[in-house]
């Protein structure tokens, strides 16, 4: 592993703080911010009181009635003043983003950066419009799209900035107005957004507040709070769902997954590698929409394996700081121990590992090599559960059949892929996979106008296209006597 040993210097205390009613706020109390690169306290954030939460309610509660009666274009004028300032800091947005979160400054948090502007801008000009279902001679029936109110959004740590603009965008566009509660483990970038937005939006439009797990639930159950927007786990999204039923808030819950990919026997395994190892392993397989079980035909199990290994050999792992790095530390050290703990048991049970296997805990940061586990049993934790970290189970299948009921086999229903040249051999297995997305001969494909959903335990709602919009409003049917 390369890893940088110099500490980067501390950022001041007074540089983060809250946006409460278009202000920036501290707090008495304050909690730290690591690098995970070097688990060195790099900054201190706000923690949020309940007084704090109430505040920025109210006064979200209070700029909606104005917000909401913009119209479409003039909201979007908003977003796409808010970008533009985003998009004049961006390199000091991106540094900022690896020294929190440990992602390479030179890739992955340069392309987070590039996607949430771009995000931001194409969301900024999406529109949902009024319906016609009838008109004749007695009434007409007109269906409209009525923002929700106060919407609260919680992030996670692995795309702070994306997944903060993601929330912000449609909420904003649509006419709500947002509290926005980002991870305690990522909290820089998303209050730094709060120092932009004070002098672009309208006073309470936009709050920030940040802080641990209570203030996350003082969210959930807030009666002020019409909708929670919460990307994260499945377990916590529990939690989020039982704690809204409250005043039965609207919710969209963007959960765990745990993605097959089905390389089929006739893949071209020279073009499938590259794209299935940076799909896996890329920001260290910490995301959801990652492929964490991968099947492959019995007929060219081994040299896929021995492809696969042989590419994964050529990264390395390190300071997300460094120009040569290519996956960076875990993010945090709970996420650590829950891989430090799947590794124990991958040992105890005595399956082969064709690479990696093995933590260096001696190591400052949170850094985990690129491991590869040999077929495990389908019934073994590396393949039950979701790792979130550069570990990825290879798994032998023979025919057809098998292998979709296999991938089938699972709570999670978020992603997964298949890949072959015959396309409509392809396109066949793809359908019969129980999951919101699913890619032939490519992956991770977003856009603003391709709708994300998670069947089963990854979640419910809809995010981005015209159905992500819909989640953040109410359908209002209008009839009119004639």
């Amino acid at each position: 592993m390369n890893i940088a040993t110099a500490i980067p210097e501390a950022v001041r205390t007074d540089d983060f703080r809250m946006l409460i009613n278009g202000d920036l706020k501290g707090s008495n109390r304050l909690f730290e911010v690591y690098n995970p690169a070097t688990n060195a306290v790099i900054a201190h954030a706000p923690e949020a009181t309940r007084d704090d939460l109430d505040e920025a309610v109210a006064a979200a509660g209070i700029a909606f009635k104005s917000w909401s009666k913009l119209s479409w274009d003039e909201r979007g004028a908003y977003i796409h003043r808010f970008t533009d300032v985003i998009e004049q800091r961006r390199e000091e947005l991106a540094t900022m983003l690896t020294l929190e979160q440990g992602k390479p400054r030179h890739s992955f948090a340069t392309r987070e950066v590039d996607l949430a502007i771009h995000w931001l801008r194409g969301m900024a000009d999406q529109r949902l419009h009024h319906e016609i279902l009838e008109d004749n001679d007695e009434h007409v029936v007109e269906v409209q799209h009525t923002p929700l109110g106060v919407v609260g959004a919680i992030t996670p740590w692995n795309f702070p900035v994306l997944l903060s603009l993601w929330k912000i965008a449609p909420c904003l566009v649509t006419g709500n107005t947002m509290v926005l509660k980002p991870s305690p483990y990522t909290p820089m970038c998303t209050l730094w957004f709060g120092t932009i937005a004070k002098d672009i939006f309208p006073k309470g439009v936009l709050n920030i507040v940040s802080g641990g797990n209570d203030l996350g639930q003082w969210m959930t159950e807030h009666p002020g709070i019409s909708k929670i927007s919460f990307t994260g786990s499945s377990a916590t999204g529990k939690k989020v769902m039982a704690s809204s039923a409250v005043n039965l808030k609207r919710i969209t819950l963007e959960l765990g997954g745990n993605d097959a990919a089905i390389v089929m026997p006739d893949a071209d395994l020279d073009e499938v590698v590259p794209q299935l190892f940076g799909a896996a392993f890329g920001n260290s397989g910490q995301w959801c929409i990652a492929p964490k079980r991968i099947f492959i035909h019995s007929s060219n199990y081994r040299t896929f394996a021995d492809k696969f290994v042989a590419f994964a050999k050529e990264k390395k792992v390190g300071d997300g700081m460094l120009p040569d790095t290519d996956l960076g530390p875990i993010q945090n050290k709970m996420q650590y121990a829950k891989l430090l703990n799947m590794f124990e048991d991958i040992r105890e049970k005595g399956y082969n590992v064709l690479l990696g296997g093995c933590i260096d805990e001696s190591l400052a940061g949170n850094f985990v090599p690129v491991t590869i586990v040999d077929n495990p049993p389908d019934d073994s934790r590396i393949v039950r559960e979701e790792p979130f970290g550069p570990v990825v189970p290879l798994l032998q299948y023979d025919d057809f059949d098998e292998v979709v009921e296999r991938a089938n086999n699972t709570d999670y229903g978020l992603g997964g892929s298949v890949w072959g040249r015959d396309r409509a051999k392809a396109i066949e297995i793809a359908r019969q996979l129980d999951t919101g997305t699913v890619w032939v001969n490519e992956i991770q494909v977003h856009g603003i106008t391709l709708p994300l959903a998670g069947h089963k335990q990854s979640g419910m709602g809809v995010e981005n296209g015209v159905e992500g919009l819909c989640d953040f409003t109410n359908t209002k049917t209008l009839m009119f006597r004639k």
